[in-house]
């Protein structure tokens, strides 16, 4: 592909060589350079793509795109850009031919239930015909593979990768989280979503590497709705104002309030051995009665969110329906029954927010003890620790403090920021640093009607610990715990 095509969609300036040069292949990272490829010089939060265009030139690198002029040999095409990662997003899409244009895209913005409003999307939809793709924390399915991403959303090369996939499997539609650091990254420039979801926002992710304050931090996840021809937005959130100012979409809202075009009402509880679950009817744009396998009322928001995008896809009602009753998430409100009796709960809660969320809504369901498992994150802000430690304290009967990704920290010192959130409440706790050891601990703790929530890993198979990941999948842990005990039976 010549150069110039692939900058069509782009304004810059050719400050050396020709655009009439032949591409064969897009990088921007300097190791996946082969010869012919354009390399695009990104700067990232750590390392900056610029100060490795010489390794990608040795490599055979065909042509550079900078932000800053670069020495260069003057048959090499230097294309200067305002913003490179601007231009790596038009680039890709240029690159495998627009495929976002073959797809209906709905896009999941929001601090928590991206990724079940984005599996429910697709659930409904797939239920009701449409073949989706998705994008999004767990999982990304093209058609062509299925496979785990690094981030929420990945790398704009990588999301038009998928996209090309999915049509050329022959999908009509595609579902993906989008997250406030790819909005700020500009990983989804150039890509009109079809539908925009807004599930909420609370402050998180503000820190070093990531949001300097809350506003910034909101402004990155407004851009969904300028970049939607339809913004989902839930009604009854707090910010909701601040949310949809300055919208240049179609709004339509969801919620429990009066004011929501889809909302909620005459919620009930669903409680058996082995079932935790919900039902509710929906008024106004859409009118069903409907039934999930998951708790809480997060979990209604989710699906109204999911039910107002395959609305304008012409979904019936009956598909509506049974793709909510079978629906599962990995990692979310994922129910397992323990041979004690007792139900256990893993969730990817991993902040104050959404741990509240979980067990405020497990309590509803009035349990025996309702015990909670968590641990927080090296290298984060410190102030989650207290948080988490506060909320587990005042909504849990029992905190189990461990380890989740200590990274380069002690464990120790995470759990002693723990037990400072934990010391405001009256809440008892108790900590075993090793989260396997804990889990077991845990485990064996459950009775007949407790609830025990394993939060913080969710869907996450690993462990980081001094910079290396170690295999721990809570499942797996969970399977050899009980098989110990069931090979242990006999000698007692």
């Amino acid at each position: 592909m010549l150069l110039s095509s692939l900058l069509e969609d782009l304004q810059y300036t050719c400050l050396n060589g020709s655009t009439d040069a032949e591409i064969k292949g897009v990088a921007y990272d300097s190791r996946d350079v082969e010869p012919g490829s354009l390399f695009v010089c990104i700067r990232g939060t750590v390392k900056d793509g610029n100060t490795f265009a010489g390794e990608a030139l040795k490599r055979g690198a065909a042509a550079l795109v900078s932000e800053e002029f670069l020495p260069v040999p003057e048959e090499i095409p230097l294309i200067r850009v305002e913003n490179a990662r601007k231009a790596l997003a038009r680039i890709s899409a240029a690159w495998f031919g627009y495929p976002a244009r073959k797809l209906i895209l709905v896009g999941v913005t929001g601090t928590k239930g991206k990724t079940t409003t984005a599996w429910m999307v697709r659930a409904i939809l797939e239920q009701g015909g449409y073949k989706t793709g998705l994008l999004g924390t767990v999982s990304c399915i093209t058609g062509k593979r299925e496979f785990h991403s690094e981030n929420t959303t990945p790398e704009s090369w990588m999301i038009h990768q998928c996209f090309a996939e999915m049509a050329e499997a022959g999908m009509r539609c595609a579902v993906m989280e989008v997250s406030s650091q790819a909005l700020k990254q500009y990983r989804v420039e150039g890509i009109s979503f079809d539908y925009g979801i807004f599930t909420n926002i609370e402050a998180d992710h503000i820190g070093p590497g990531e949001h300097r304050d809350f506003q910034e931090y909101l402004e990155c996840k407004k851009k969904l709705l300028a970049q939607c021809r339809v913004g989902i937005v839930n009604r009854d959130d707090p910010h909701f104002q601040e949310i949809t100012e300055g919208r240049n979409c179609v709004l339509e809202t969801f919620g429990f309030s009066e004011k929501a075009d889809l909302r909620a009402e005459h919620l009930k509880l669903i409680s058996a051995p082995g079932r935790l679950g919900i039902s509710f009817q929906t008024r106004g744009l859409l009118e069903l009665t409907a039934e999930l396998e998951m708790p809480g009322r997060f979990s209604v928001y989710n699906a109204l969110g999911a039910m107002a995008a395959a609305r304008h896809l012409g979904v019936t009602k009956s598909a509506m329906r049974q793709a909510l009753k079978k629906v599962r998430v990995r990692g979310r409100a994922e129910l397992l029954t323990l041979p004690s009796g007792a139900a256990l709960v893993i969730d990817y809660a991993h902040n104050a927010m959404s741990l509240k969320n979980i067990l405020t809504a497990l309590r509803e369901y009035r349990p025996k003890r309702l015990i909670c498992l968590f641990g927080c994150g090296g290298n984060r802000d410190r102030n989650r620790r207290f948080e988490m430690g506060e909320v587990s304290g005042n909504c849990a009967d029992l905190t189990v403090i461990t380890s989740d990704n200590p990274r380069d920290e002690e464990p120790q010192a995470i759990i002693e920021d723990i037990k400072g959130g934990i010391r405001k409440t009256r809440g008892a706790c108790v900590e075993i640093a090793s989260r396997r050891e804990a889990v077991a601990w845990a485990v064996h703790q459950g009775e007949p009607g407790d609830i025990i929530v394993l939060a913080g890993k969710g869907h996450e198979d690993y462990q980081i610990i001094r910079g290396k990941k170690y295999p721990m999948d809570e499942r797996i842990m969970i399977r050899e715990i009980l098989e110990e005990d069931r090979m242990r039976a006999p000698e007692q």
